[in-house]
């Protein structure tokens, strides 16, 4: 379906579909806050929060960054699902504003109250999932509904993080939860988006092997992999969850391989998808040795690989696509996007060698840089597309 039609109104162009201010603060977000994180870590800095340092990188990672670009995704496929306009202007602006505070809240938590923090901050993922549902039952686009259960159980995880924090110090289990809502959602989404993007462009410039569209086989791998993701959230030692993990291992390499990703080489932001999803099988290999071995394994290693790999590299790939397609550019990787896929890469490979070699000090700042250098190069290279209207001789870009 084609991208809906933008309502006139009198605001600026930023608010004009929500990939716009979203995608640029989850970048803004995404790359500040993991560079104040290393001071952070290294004691040089504090700040006002509940949480505990650790738990506040955790958090602002999870709960901050990551439900930023998500609402800009949602924002931005809905109406191409529903054929109906998108959200924008002062409704628009209200999600952000309520995102902005929710930020404000969490860093300040310490002053005003963990309960106050908790009900700001979720704010933000609760008017998301009401206005997604609101828009896909209007247009009648049953069948999207389901894109909002991850979303719905990111909400009631970013709930449980902050109770957690105040009954016990730290997070366990909302942090695998909320993480695994959005390994699942990544499975969905990246589901669809990958073959079908990976079809237009083999069929176009390289004629051959096509990727094998969605069909039994590839319920069967989300289904096996969330019943891993459920056991790994609450067991995560149990041997019981690491042989689950590892089957869904296994299951998604054979549903990677499906989709003929080493024959996409030549165009980057095609290939980064690919990458980007092969995170996720590593992932959940590394998680299921861990239940057997983590002396050898640690569980770091297996929530970096889904988290800095498999989350970072997805929403880069997702944010850049769409940010060209639908400001009226064309869909080629120049430098900067070259370099941004680089680095996140980079960012996500050091930093599962600074969980595996922890006493190489020098690996996590190094994955630190990277993590920055891909998320301020996008916020800086991408900006001007965000902020200005669409170019209007450029054909419309297929549906993010």
């Amino acid at each position: 379906m084609a991208i809906a039609r933008v309502k006139p109104g009198n605001y600026p162009a930023v608010l004009s579909y929500g990939f716009r201010p979203f995608f640029l603060l989850g970048a803004l977000q995404a790359g500040l806050a993991v560079l104040f994180w290393l001071p952070l870590f290294y004691g040089w800095l504090t700040t006002a929060s509940h949480f505990a340092p650790v738990d506040w990188h955790v958090h602002e990672m999870l709960f901050g960054y990551l439900p930023a670009v998500m609402t800009g995704f949602l924002l931005t496929a809905i109406p191409n699902w529903t054929g109906r306009l998108p959200v924008q202007g002062a409704p628009l602006l209200g999600l952000v504003l309520l995102w902005l505070t929710g930020r404000i809240a969490v860093f300040f938590s310490g002053e005003i109250g963990w309960a106050v923090a908790a009900a700001i901050d979720g704010a933000f993922l609760a008017a998301v999932v009401i206005v997604a549902a609101r828009e896909i039952i209007a247009g009648r686009n049953w069948r999207n509904l389901k894109v909002l259960a991850p979303v719905t159980v990111l909400f009631a995880a970013n709930v449980l993080f902050h109770w957690e924090a105040n009954q016990y110090g730290i997070t366990d289990l909302s942090r695998r939860l909320g993480l695994g809502a959005v390994i699942v959602l990544i499975m969905v989404i990246g589901g669809r988006i990958i073959p079908s993007f990976t079809h237009n462009w083999l069929a176009r410039e390289n004629p051959g092997r096509l990727p094998i569209s969605f069909n039994r086989f590839d319920a069967v791998v989300i289904l096996v992999s969330a019943l891993a993701l459920v056991a790994w959230i609450f067991f995560p030692a149990r041997s019981e969850s690491g042989l689950l993990m590892i089957l869904a291992a296994l299951l998604n390499v054979a549903r990677l391989g499906r989709w003929a990703g080493d024959r996409t080489w030549r165009d980057p932001l095609v290939f980064i998808l690919h990458a980007a999803y092969a995170f996720l099988p590593l992932g959940f290999l590394l998680a299921g040795l861990a239940a057997f071995a983590p002396e050898l394994i640690p569980p770091a290693a297996g929530i970096h690989a889904f988290g800095t790999g498999a989350v970072g590299a997805m929403t880069l790939a997702v944010m850049i696509r769409a940010t060209l397609g639908h400001t009226g550019h064309a869909l080629r990787a120049g430098a900067a996007a070259r370099l941004i896929f680089v680095a996140i890469i980079a960012a996500a490979l050091l930093r599962l060698a600074a969980a595996c070699h922890p006493s190489l000090d020098f690996l996590m700042p190094l994955s630190a840089a990277c993590w920055g250098i891909a998320f301020l190069g996008y916020a800086g290279f991408f900006a001007p597309m965000l902020l200005r209207p669409r170019r209007r001789a450029q054909p419309v870009a297929a549906p993010a």
